[in-house]
């Protein structure tokens, strides 16, 4: 009886401390208990393939993480056949969610010749599968920066295509509503095109549950307005679901002095739901909060490719961690109850096909979406529509995953290349040293 009574105390004390759950409502994010969720995170892709499998890691950089104000990071890749309950007990630990991407190396859905398989349907499900049952998981991604060129958009059809898809395994699995959505490269000419298309249209499910914005445009001793950020809140206005920064944090000029996060957690803060700051780990493209040690010549025998140490006990890149730290402690963005929030915004209106300077969509309104084995074909769609005011054409293509290795491309407008582009060159150099 004693042993029966001290597991069921037990149960309870977990029960009670368990972390609450991410859910969407309206154009908001909440916990399970009723508090409105601002998104404070840090990109944290320590290696190309996994950084959630070495739960020493884990545990070092997670410590340093909570004193910094770190509730989220943001995933790129991992291994759906990777253990991964170690870190995230860690995480959950810490009070530290996880927004994590779907796709893997060969599964991105490229802007080149758009196509959405089973093979890649298949790749995004085992990634569900690994982490749906963490309760701080805040969100899963379809794509990261996809669309990147002025003809890019076509693929749009093939992103969203990934997210009926995958929202309709989640619910069929009896998961529960783990939000789906994209992050974008801040694009000039397909503003606000993009946004509105991942939310719009009468049928809910098509719809993602959230959008993402990976934004480069507060360096330095900017401003709300000269930024640009004011225009962002203008046109987020219209969505009927949450928007939150998922990359900022300019490198020039130095220091980094991250006051972005004064407007982000202040006046924008009744449209945007935070940020994630790019990134955690120092490495060539010098966006990092840490380092794991000194520097070594990339051509010493054991030493990383290139030449940044991965692993160990992390160090504080001052000023600027202490700048961001600053910055965080300072802030208190005004929130709303779950219960008192009445959304009342319905979907916007789908973009309709443009094709002027300044502004490209190459998608007609809500045409209807991909389905599985379907391939983007432009001459068939310029022969149907003159341009691709037919939507995405083609006929069903056989099962096969892309080629392509490395993160999904970069921002053109990045002021220097964050994890889209600066991670090839660092993952070239991993896969020839290991």
């Amino acid at each position: 009886m004693r042993s029966t009574l001290l597991t069921c105390a037990l149960a309870g004390l977990s029960a009670v401390d368990a972390i609450s759950t991410i859910s969407a409502k309206g154009a908001k994010f909440f916990t399970s208990d009723g508090n409105q969720f601002f998104v404070r995170g840090v990109a944290y892709q320590l290696v190309p393939e996994d950084p959630l499998i070495d739960d020493t890691q884990c545990k070092l950089d997670s410590a340093l993480m909570q004193k910094l104000g770190v509730n989220s990071i943001r995933v790129y890749h991992v291994d759906a056949n990777g253990k991964h309950d170690d870190c995230m007990k860690t995480f959950e630990d810490a009070g530290i969610y996880v927004w994590l991407d779907l796709d893997d190396f060969d599964s991105q859905i490229e802007q080149i010749a758009p196509h959405w398989n089973q093979t890649q349907v298949t790749s995004f499900q085992k990634v569900m599968d690994a982490f749906a049952n963490y309760d701080n998981v805040a969100g899963f991604f379809v794509g990261n920066e996809v669309v990147t060129t002025e003809n890019g958009t076509v693929a749009a059809p093939f992103v969203k295509a990934a997210g009926r898809d995958l929202k309709a395994y989640r619910d069929s699995k009896g998961y529960r509503k783990i939000p789906i959505g994209y992050s974008a490269a801040d694009i000039a000419y397909n503003r606000p095109m993009l946004q509105n298309y991942f939310a719009c249209g009468d049928n809910a499910s098509e719809a993602l549950d959230f959008f993402g914005l990976n934004t480069y445009s507060w360096c330095g001793d900017s401003s709300y307005s000269q930024s640009g950020y004011d225009q962002r809140v203008e046109e987020a206005k219209i969505l009927n679901i949450p928007i939150f920064i998922t990359e900022t944090g300019c490198r020039q000029p130095q220091p980094r002095n991250f006051q972005d996060q004064s407007a982000i957690f202040g006046e924008m803060a009744s449209v945007y739901n935070g940020a994630i700051i790019y990134e955690w780990i120092e490495e060539t493209n010098d966006y990092g909060l840490i380092t794991y040690g000194e520097k070594v010549d990339p051509a010493a025998s054991g030493a990383p490719p290139d030449g940044y140490t991965r692993s160990g006990t992390p160090t504080p890149k001052n000023p600027d961690f202490t700048n961001l730290s600053n910055q965080w402690k300072t802030l208190t963005a005004s929130s709303i109850k779950e219960a008192d929030y009445k959304p009342s915004i319905s979907a916007p209106a789908c973009p309709s096909y443009q094709s002027a300077s300044g502004s490209q969509w190459q998608v007609s309104g809500n045409v209807a979406l991909p389905t599985v084995g379907q391939t983007y074909n432009a001459q068939q769609a310029t022969q149907t529509g003159g341009g691709n005011n037919a939507g995405p054409t083609g006929t069903a293509a056989n099962p096969s995953a892309s080629a392509t290795k490395g993160a999904a491309a970069g921002s053109p407008v990045r002021e220097v290349q964050g994890m889209g582009i600066g991670l090839v060159g660092v993952l070239v150099g991993f896969f020839w040293w290991m």
